[in-house]
């Protein structure tokens, strides 16, 4: 943003600072005077009969003091200005030393440098906090743009497999001299199909992400009846049971978002179980401020590494993965995407017998 040239805060400091030390030496004279100088007559006396006492000899008188005070009462006054002036530039420029580091990191910010740092030592005050806080800021933004990358690189990926799917079939169909074009077709509305779920999931992604929805009173255990009678052909396809319970759990937030969260843990549940006898629980509580959102599922034993990276986008846990209804690795990203929006947490944890727990944690709605 251009701006008109101004003064800078050093300036203004070290005038604000010689300014004050003007007003207390004016203030400083202004007491001499209606303290001790008024009480000086203004003209010589002599007291009659007491030429023995202490009091004998030249009195001054007010127009003599003035005469010799008023001349270096102004030097005084000229020496203030300038020890003003030039101790307030030095107090001002330490003062403000600080601030130039946080400066400077800002500007390296600007051009796409994130990983300086400001790193300002000394004892807490209003400059180090700032500092602090920009340091957190540029954290932040820096793993946020790290993410966005590895997301966008992930992304390109997976787009390219159905388009480069596509060409080659098409390429074969073009060379066969006698091409089977129902199994073609077949084919490629199965890899179409796949690049519509993956765009779609980007486009939920993205929304989630930017918050753009209005925010609406919605009961998390209604949301869990319904993903549950969405997907319940789907768990019988897998031999899967569903059992759901718990309480009524108020929240606020987009109804839409919140149900498309519960679905996709309900259906990676279904997808990552056990291949036969296998067993999804999603249960709903109400705690003071917060309201829990709980789906295990039995399944494999899982590493505590795998399950930390189960959030990542694309991340499709490898080892647990299904031949259907695979997913396009965005469902868990997604859920953390939702549950963010949603000032919420999101929790996975291994069962010790086998399986995921994933329990999301949101702000309860007002009575």
């Amino acid at each position: 943003m251009d701006r008109a040239p101004g003064p800078s805060v050093r300036l203004k400091l070290a005038l604000s600072y010689a300014g004050f030390l003007m007003v207390a030496a004016v203030l400083l004279l202004a007491a001499v005077w209606l303290f001790l100088l008024r009480y000086v007559p203004d003209r010589a006396f002599l007291i009659a009969g007491a030429t023995d006492t202490p009091t004998r000899g030249v009195f001054p008188v007010r127009s003599n003091l003035l005469h010799v005070f008023a001349p270096r009462a102004a030097l005084v006054l000229a020496f203030l200005l300038v020890f003003g002036l030039v101790g307030g530039w030095l107090l001002a420029g330490r003062v403000l030393a600080p601030l130039t580091r946080i400066t400077e990191a800002a500007r390296l910010a600007s051009t796409g440098s994130l990983e300086h740092r400001i790193r300002l030592p000394g004892r807490a005050d209003e400059f180090r906090e700032l500092a602090d806080a920009f340091d957190t800021m540029l954290a932040r933004l820096e793993a946020h743009v790290d993410e966005q990358r590895r997301f966008a690189a992930n992304a390109s990926h997976e787009l390219r497999t159905p388009l480069a799917t596509s060409k080659a079939l098409l390429d074969v169909a073009r060379t066969d001299p006698d091409p089977d074009v129902a199994a073609i077709i077949d084919r490629l509305h199965v890899v179409n199909t796949r690049a519509i779920e993956l765009t779609e999931a980007l486009l939920l992604l993205s929304r989630a992400d930017q918050r753009s929805f209005t925010r609406e009173r919605v009961d998390l255990s209604l949301l869990a009846e319904e993903a549950t009678e969405t997907l319940l052909p789907l768990a019988e396809r897998h031999g899967v049971t569903l059992e759901t319970s718990g309480t009524v759990a108020p929240t606020t937030g987009s109804p839409a978002l919140l149900l498309q969260l519960t679905v996709n843990l309900v259906h990676n549940a279904i997808v990552h179980n056990l291949p036969e006898g296998g067993t999804v629980r999603i249960d709903t509580r109400t705690r003071p401020g917060i309201v829990l959102l709980t789906v295990d599922n039995t399944g494999e034993q899982l590493a505590p590494q795998l399950v930390a990276t189960l959030t990542e986008p694309f991340q499709r846990g490898t080892g647990r993965i299904r031949t259907d209804h695979a997913g396009v690795g965005l469902g868990l990203a997604i859920v953390r995407s939702i549950t963010r929006a949603h000032d919420g947490t999101l929790t996975l944890s291994a069962r010790p017998e086998g399986g995921l727990r994933v329990t999301v944690e949101l702000p309860a709605a007002a009575a």
